[in-house]
């Protein structure tokens, strides 16, 4: 069985993931920690519970998801994933922290990318990857068929979508992406955002504004 942490971080309210299974192996989902202190919440939580990270997985690459890979790279000596149309916005970060507070960007190397139709692994559990640009170029989102649920990172959130107006968004592409590949999940899938509470794909369908 996978259990989901979730923490918020950073001036954004990021939602950071962290699962992990019964064996004590952990994905870390687009780790947003940026102080001394963020990162230890989710380092301490990590330990006083025995895991085991083995890889860091990102929906994308937007600042308020990316601040906390480098470090959290190095403590665990653990490889980190990216879809590759997302590398550019990596690497844009440095170039534009400094503009929202962060006075600095430690920037990770990706080590593999993800595409759709691939599979994250860690102990006996799974994820399958679903591309759902729109926010970003290489958004992707994670699914999990037997617990029924999705990582959507800042593609679909409670009675909202991701914003589209930053570089590479693009409006019609991110309700296009929802229609096909969200909302053609069953009704009962939890939706764990990147930011605000969680939602189901049910309630979005009925109740969602955009739609």
């Amino acid at each position: 069985m996978i259990h989901i942490e979730n923490f918020v971080f950073n001036p954004f309210a990021e939602n950071t993931y962290l699962l992990h299974d019964d064996t004590g192996e952990a994905v870390i989902i687009d780790p947003g920690c940026y102080d001394k202190q963020e990162l230890a919440e989710i380092t301490d939580y990590i330990e006083a519970n025995g895991l085991k990270p083995v890889q860091i997985i990102n929906t994308h690459a937007h600042i308020d998801h990316v601040l906390g890979i480098a470090a959290l790279k190095r403590k665990y000596r653990i490889p980190f994933s990216l879809h590759a149309l997302d590398e550019p916005l990596l690497k844009a970060v440095k170039s534009y922290a400094s503009n929202y507070g962060f006075s600095s960007f430690d920037e990770p190397e990706i080590d593999t990318y993800l595409a759709e139709g691939d599979t994250v692994h860690f102990g006996n559990s799974s994820l399958k990857v679903i591309f759902v640009p729109g926010h970003a170029p290489g958004h992707i989102a994670f699914v999990n068929e037997d617990q029924r649920f999705v990582m959507g990172g800042d593609v679909l959130f409670h009675m909202s979508i991701g914003r589209t107006d930053l570089p590479g968004g693009d409006h019609n592409q991110l309700l296009s992406s929802i229609r096909s590949k969200l909302f053609t999940l069953p009704d009962d899938y939890t939706v764990y955002p990147g930011h605000m509470q969680l939602t189901t794909i049910g309630f979005e369908k009925k109740n969602n504004p955009f739609f």
